[in-house]
């Protein structure tokens, strides 16, 4: 027991994973028909949009760009689009092609929502709209249903 207890650290101690930073990229805000909005019935209709990018910066040092793009409309009229481009450089290394793409596709994104998600609501709250309170995203499910994607594509 204690043999299988040693390989895994070992194996543990071979990949490295560390945040470097985390900052925004882009921010948009714009209430296209204020004040005019503010004196209506408020029955909003949200939309959230979610992507995520990642790019190499150099050997072992990647780009996780999580971009939020949030439509809120009041009736027929659109209240406010929000987006933010929340990004974070990761140092990753040591790890396998799959345990890779999964760090790069879920769990970085997971480490940068409650930084977007945080972002978005102060906009919108400065914009004098209430706090949006977005319900925390499982990016795990959202990577694994776009591995399904790209297999039944036969892109994987």
């Amino acid at each position: 027991m204690t043999d299988n207890l040693n390989g895994a650290q070992q194996t543990e101690e071979g990949a490295q994973f560390s945040l470097q930073r985390i900052y925004i990229r882009d921010l948009s805000f714009e209430a296209p028909k204020s004040p005019d909005i503010f004196r209506q019935d408020w029955q909003p209709n949200v939309n959230l949009d979610l992507s995520t990018r990642q790019k190499a910066l150099n050997e072992d040092f990647y780009e996780v760009v999580l971009t939020l793009t949030v439509t809120v409309k009041n009736g027929e009229d659109t209240a406010f689009v929000a987006e933010v481009q929340q990004a974070g450089i990761f140092l990753i290394k040591g790890l396998d092609a799959s345990s890779m793409s999964h760090a790069l596709g879920a769990f970085c994104p997971n480490i940068l929502f409650p930084y977007a998600r945080e972002t978005l609501d102060s906009m919108v709250v400065r914009g004098s709209f209430p706090a949006l309170m977005l319900s925390p995203v499982n990016f795990d499910a959202l990577y694994a249903q776009e591995l399904s994607r790209m297999q039944t594509a036969g892109q994987a």
